[in-house]
């Protein structure tokens, strides 16, 4: 049996939030290569964050392919790389409780 893929309003929603996730990784990623050295056993938490944006890229491009294969007259490439004012915000709480 084949799976449903998804529908084109589920790939916009998925896009806008990937692409989010990506610039709130990508923010973390610049803020500890800005706080810790990028070569030796210190920068493995920069490298590892790298590399989860590097493969979420992939993710997207992947997704990307996939919307022109499954929704042809209707795929952009703006849903998996949308504008800046089209992405989901991801941020943290202003505020974590300590308990």
């Amino acid at each position: 049996m084949t799976k449903p893929r998804l529908t084109r309003d589920e790939h916009d929603d998925l896009g806008r939030t990937l692409a989010g996730i990506r610039d709130e990784l990508n923010r973390r990623t610049l803020q500890l290569a800005n706080a810790y050295p990028r070569t030796g056993p210190e920068a493995t938490p920069y490298k590892r964050l790298a590399n989860i944006v590097d493969e979420l890229d992939a993710v997207r491009a992947a997704l990307d392919h996939a919307l022109f294969r499954e929704h042809p007259d209707t795929g952009e490439t703006t849903v998996y790389y949308p504008y800046p004012e089209d992405r989901s915000i991801v941020r943290p709480p202003d505020h974590i409780e300590q308990r």
